[in-house]
């Protein structure tokens, strides 16, 4: 393999929850390898202040606004790269909610359904959307972030854990059905990561010392540490690898 096996010059990349925190960090190194990146999240104006960051280091980006809970949004999106970018090659479906922190008997049906339709059916959408186009221009590659609470649910995060269980399975599902058709499917699963989504549990400090105990390098990650395993995922280093689901955080899941 030579350095070129990581080139992502002349495609397109849409991430999703780009706005901030991974994201954010996935956007940016995507785009230093050459892509062009859209920056979606919900605000377009945070989505342009990313994309502004990324321009001004000489990088190609855009900021497209698109709430994924919402299926006309999702529709407009796609409906939006293909008339301004003619293909899509890259979708790294990010953006996610955890509305609710709780015991599980007691998840109301507001919290469960804007998780199920954010977290579930807005990722499948997006993959919907995404495959179709990347099979119809000969291939792509397709990132679900997930979560290690997919595999061993979070304590108090019980429809949460579970709506990334169900990225987990569904992204095996688009693997299985797409190969043929040159679009590779896998999921990353971060822990334990500082970013504002987690802040409620990394600035508890009770919650923070916990986890730390289940962590064998004893440290929670930063974003940056989660985009290096997306730009595999996404790139001609990973051109046999589909249906994947890699845990990076730093030993949990090892028990």
């Amino acid at each position: 393999m030579t350095a070129n096996n990581m080139d992502l010059t002349g495609q397109i990349a849409l991430v999703t929850g780009a706005s901030r925190g991974i994201g954010a960090a996935i956007a940016e190194l995507l785009a230093q390898h050459g892509a062009h990146v859209l920056i979606s999240s919900r605000k377009i104006a945070d989505c342009e202040q990313v994309a502004a960051q990324l321009r001004h280091q000489g990088l190609k980006a855009d900021a497209m606004a698109c709430h994924i809970g919402d299926m006309d949004h999702i529709a407009n999106l796609f409906a939006a790269i293909k008339e301004q970018y003619g293909r899509l090659d890259i979708l790294v479906n990010n953006a996610a909610t955890n509305p609710y922190f709780g015991p599980i008997l007691d998840t109301d049906l507001g919290a469960f359904q804007k998780t199920v339709d954010v977290n579930i059916r807005g990722y499948f959408l997006m993959s919907q959307q995404a495959a179709k186009m990347m099979a119809d221009q000969g291939g792509g590659a397709i990132v679900n972030v997930a979560s290690v609470n997919g595999v061993n649910p979070g304590p108090l995060q019980g429809i949460y854990s579970i709506s990334k269980a169900a990225v987990i399975a569904m992204t095996q599902a688009f693997a299985k059905e797409c190969a043929g058709m040159g679009v590779r499917v896998n999921a990353l699963l971060p822990g334990f990561t500082n970013t504002k989504f987690a802040s409620a549990l990394v600035n508890n400090p009770v919650i923070r010392e916990e986890a730390l105990k289940h962590i064998p390098m004893q440290r929670i990650a930063e974003p940056n540490e989660m985009a290096g395993a997306v730009l595999y995922l996404v790139s001609p280093m990973a051109s046999y690898t589909t249906g994947v689901a890699l845990n990076v955080d730093g030993g949990y899941l090892l028990g």
